[in-house]
């Protein structure tokens, strides 16, 4: 098949020739017919990530056909529209049992624990636990979407968040999971400020449903700038970009009782930041993370999209080939991109 590989990190990847992959007993292979390209790949390629061994294919957001099917796997037939979730769950650890694959003790992570969809195609293992069925109308691209931002922000907003009608909510970063953050806070009837340095993504999303906008570049003191706009400051606050600034600002935001959310990843020399824990203490807030979202909790998520509530088509920028995802994803940190890149083209 062909796909995107890299054999050292920081180093432009290239297109190769490389196996088709088989099915293990209880999984499956799928044709990828749309991927995604997110900073999470960057991350995995400049080699921020320890789970992942060189020679290397990324890519996590994936939607298509199942394409080989192992004999243990009773849910799934070859040609069934599916997608997964980033994170994978064994099935039998005690987090498993008790509903939470997002954070299973032995996940594995396409385009991270093994080879990804920045391919022809990609084996997903526990097929039964972690696929998730396709609606007839619904593209792939779109569904590809939803693999890593839109469901990590769905999570974030309505299982971690708790966001309520009537709340202020915060974004800080409004890349791909910012802008879908805001769309879902949105239609849960919140009230939300979108954080960026840049006027092009505070446009796309004043858009998606960002009430309020600050430019970050201008503002000078974004804390202050939130706490004017929400009276007193934000009920919940999500840093989407994954930054020592933008966490310290998300944390020094809220208001009294409220409740920060990270989503955006901390990693190499970024992993600890500083934070306001005088803050964090006197005013009782609550510092949750989210880390994907379990296979079982889409029907919700998809619900609300059939219904039209929530349109994550909207937030689809670019769609490329294979070839173009090598420039797209050694860019990343550049952060020029508007909405989601997806590769359709393969």
């Amino acid at each position: 098949m062909k796909a995107v590989l890299f054999d050292q990190f920081g180093v432009t990847p290239k297109i190769a020739n490389v196996p088709d992959p088989t099915p293990d007993g209880k999984g499956v292979v799928i044709e990828v017919g749309a991927t995604g390209v997110c900073r999470s790949d960057w991350h995995g390629w400049m080699g921020h990530d320890p789970d992942i061994t060189l020679p290397h294919v990324p890519g996590h957001e994936l939607a298509g056909r199942v394409a080989a099917v192992g004999r243990e796997v009773r849910r799934w037939k070859v040609g069934d529209r599916v997608t997964v979730p980033f994170v994978g769950g064994c099935g039998t650890c005690p987090e498993c049992h008790a509903g939470h694959q997002q954070v299973c003790h032995n996940q594995f992570q396409p385009g991270f624990t093994h080879w990804g969809s920045f391919a022809q195609y990609v084996a997903i293992g526990q097929a039964d636990l972690n696929l998730v069925a396709l609606p007839d109308t619904m593209s792939f691209e779109t569904a590809a979407s939803l693999g890593c931002r839109f469901a990590t922000a769905f999570r974030a907003v309505v299982d971690q968040g708790r966001v309520r009608a009537g709340e202020w909510v915060a974004v800080h970063g409004c890349g791909g999971v910012g802008l879908s953050a805001l769309m879902i806070a949105r239609t849960i009837g919140a009230q939300t400020v979108a954080i960026d340095i840049s006027e092009n993504k505070l446009t796309l999303a004043r858009s998606c449903g960002a009430t309020h906008t600050i430019d970050a570049t201008a503002a000078g003191d974004v804390v202050q700038a939130v706490r004017d706009i929400t009276d007193g400051g934000a009920h919940v606050s999500l840093d989407a970009l994954g930054h020592p600034t933008t966490f310290f600002n998300s944390v020094s935001n809220l208001r009294k009782r409220g409740r920060h959310v990270q989503i955006g990843l901390l990693l190499a020399e970024q992993t600890t930041p500083a934070a306001p824990m005088a803050k964090v203490i006197g005013d009782e807030l609550e510092i949750l993370g989210s880390h994907g979202m379990q296979a079982h909790r889409y029907d919700a998520m998809l619900a609300m999209i059939q219904s039209g509530l929530l349109t994550p088509d909207k937030l689809i920028g670019d769609r490329i080939s294979l070839e173009a995802s090598i420039d797209a994803l050694t860019g990343m940190d550049n952060f020029a991109g508007i909405g989601a890149t997806v590769i359709t083209e393969f």
